[in-house]
């Protein structure tokens, strides 16, 4: 574990809690955690937050303004391995879905934006805009202490299911797990 990686896991043990609100049954996380890079409903329910996210020329984006159609939201860093190695297949799904479903992948480094577009300028990533948490809470407001994190959103904004750790976007279970969610009608 690199030591970056190392620091942005222990800086969080300093925090306060904070008060949170009444937990129902979906929100308190009921049942076992699932597995690194297994599918995780427990917190289905939960709804996305609105975060204010930036790219590197400073254009803002709230991630509530995205209800209306499925959010792929995936948590990574440039410094993290299984990050680097699932970002090449969220940019696929991205291009693949299109319009159908917003694929996210926020950045969670700190310091110069500038080597979140350098990675993305020479890994070839074409469809995914460069994102990044320039205050770093969104893994707080999500209960994401790993990354990758990846979380499914319905058109509603709540949360279907997760992921923590490297999951393979390209297999037939990543696949089915989202069309299920894509292929889901809006509430009229």
């Amino acid at each position: 574990m690199s030591a970056l990686a190392t620091v942005l896991i222990l800086s969080g043990c300093d925090r306060e809690p904070q008060d949170a609100p009444q937990e129902s049954e979906a929100s308190a996380g009921v049942g076992e955690p699932a597995a690194p890079g297994e599918i995780d409903r427990r917190f289905a329910g939960e709804l996305m937050p609105a975060t204010n996210l930036v790219d590197p020329e400073g254009t803002v984006l709230n991630l509530g303004a995205l209800q209306g159609r499925p959010v792929l939201m995936n948590l990574w860093a440039t410094w993290c391995a299984p990050c680097v190695e699932e970002m090449p297949l969220l940019d696929k799904l991205a291009a693949d879905y299109g319009d159908e479903l917003n694929v996210v992948t926020i950045s969670q480094d700190m310091g110069d934006p500038a080597k979140v577009t350098q990675f993305f300028e020479e890994n070839d990533i074409n469809s995914l805009p460069p994102w990044i948490d320039p205050q770093l809470s969104l893994g707080d407001a999500v209960g994401a202490g790993t990354l990758p994190t990846t979380v499914m959103y319905d058109r509603t904004g709540k949360e279907v299911w997760r992921v923590t750790g490297e999951f393979d976007w390209s297999s037939d279970e990543a696949i089915a797990a989202i069309e299920d969610v894509v292929e889901t009608p809006a509430l009229p």
